[in-house]
């Protein structure tokens, strides 16, 4: 038998009913934010949906905007606000934008800091490390090493400018935040003496580059005030451009940082070394990635080696017994790893798409898709998005079959990687941010 209804109880049901609709679809309309480097988790996934599939310059183009300088930061979303950064005046006059999400218009123009541009790669730039956001603040680094937070209405909240950063190659990795912290790795060389040329460089210059050292380091800062922290020591490795991920292990949340010759765990409290794991190579710039109880990392330059790694225990400073599998092929040395389990992707430099199986290493595909890659893969959607240096995007299905479903040209230079928000795609190119959508 149905029980009998209460009428006086129908306006109620029906308040909540409705409180309960609105607040679904303004979740739905709202989209998913993208607040650093690679997104929400640091590993280039997007659950966004009805994203485009195909695009050109003249088509698909919700917007475009002129961004001055260079700088090969990624850009970054949150709610209606874009943000990106640049480097005016050949590199010394360090500034920050603020775009419109809808309509791309510049909402406020900032200059941080004057820097002194030092030797860098000819690919790299003096704003290369991607922002990150907590809806707050922008916290943004510069490639001398400067470090800030601006709030949402473009005022500076404070400035950082202790670390004197040097690297033969440039700054390159981007900052994570966890809790009130900024943290920020910091894999330089040593900037004594005149810098050479190949082959003629001192062994002073070769200090950190080609030369282990132990003057690397993690730091975190205040994210309130700005001041250190804690200050992670990563003992002998060499110099890096990878960006950390903030990984749960068997002994808690952890940082997961790599660099040159080095794979490591360090305690979000406090900054000290959990575990460290030898993978030589140097110059790296693939970021890591992790997943069903792995790590994924390539090694860098010199015997390139990607690895699965099970994360070694607290206290484990020889963790070469973690290493479940090393592959040799198709392993990138710029684009960073994409996992979608079972499987694990890849983009070489010079174009060579491979699909692993995450658990072995055995190779499912691999397949030309032509061009020369910087930018790392984003996912969503069931989709793969590869884009090139020459501003092709090659999108494919997720999955081990490698189906292409479009090639999407902008012919303009790109080696940021893509940002995915809101049913939009935003794409930097050398001179312009584009906001593509349907």
């Amino acid at each position: 038998m149905r029980p009998a209804q209460n009428p006086d109880n129908r306006p109620h049901r029906l308040a909540a009913l409705t409180c309960f609709a609105i607040i679904s679809l303004t979740l739905a309309a709202s989209g998913e934010n993208w607040p650093q480097f690679r997104g929400p988790t640091g590993q280039g996934i997007s659950l966004e949906k009805n994203l485009p599939l195909n695009w050109s310059a003249e088509s698909n183009v919700v917007w475009k905007a002129a961004i001055p300088g260079d700088g090969w930061s990624s850009p970054v979303v949150w709610g209606d606000r874009v943000f990106i950064t640049t480097a005016t005046d050949r590199g010394t006059k360090c500034h920050v934008l603020a775009l419109n999400r809808r309509t791309g218009a510049v909402l406020w123009d900032k200059e941080v800091a004057e820097q002194e541009p030092r030797r860098k790669e000819g690919k790299n730039s003096y704003a290369t490390p991607t922002p990150t956001t907590d809806g707050r603040r922008i916290y943004v680094v510069f490639g001398d090493g400067t470090m800030a937070a601006l709030n949402f209405d473009g005022s500076i909240a404070w400035t950082n400018r202790e670390v004197k950063f040097y690297s033969r190659h440039g700054l390159g990795a981007s900052p994570v935040l966890h809790g009130n912290h900024v943290i920020m790795p910091f894999d330089w060389s040593n900037p004594i003496g005149t810098p050479g040329t190949y082959p003629k460089v001192t062994d002073e210059e070769r200090l950190g580059w080609q030369i282990p050292w132990d003057k690397s380091f993690v730091a975190a800062l205040d994210a309130t005030t700005g001041k250190r922290v804690w200050t992670g020591k990563r003992g002998l490795s060499r110099i890096a451009h990878a960006s950390p991920l903030i990984m749960r292990a068997r002994d808690g949340n952890q940082l997961l940082s790599i660099a040159g010759d080095v794979v490591q765990g360090f305690d979000l409290k406090n900054g000290s070394l959990l575990w460290s794991l030898y993978t030589q190579g140097e110059g790296l710039v693939p970021s890591p990635t992790f997943g069903d109880g792995l790590i994924f990392a390539s090694s860098g330059f010199e015997k390139t080696t990607l690895r699965a790694i099970k994360p070694p225990r607290k206290g484990d400073m020889n963790a070469t017994n973690s290493i479940v599998w090393e592959q040799r092929k198709g392993v990138p040395t710029q684009p960073s790893l994409l996992y979608l389990k079972p499987y694990l992707h890849a983009i070489t430099d010079g174009g060579i798409a491979t699909c692993y199986k995450a658990d072995t290493g055995d190779i499912v595909y691999q397949e030309r898709v032509g061009g020369n890659f910087s930018a790392s893969p984003v996912s969503a959607n069931g989709r793969i998005y590869f884009l090139s240096e020459a501003g092709d995007t090659t999108v494919i299905a997720a999955g081990p079959e490698f189906k292409i479903l479009a090639r999407n040209p902008l012919n303009e230079k790109c080696q940021a990687s893509m940002a995915v928000s809101q049913r939009n795609l935003f794409i930097r190119t050398e001179k312009h941010l584009y906001c593509i959508g349907k």
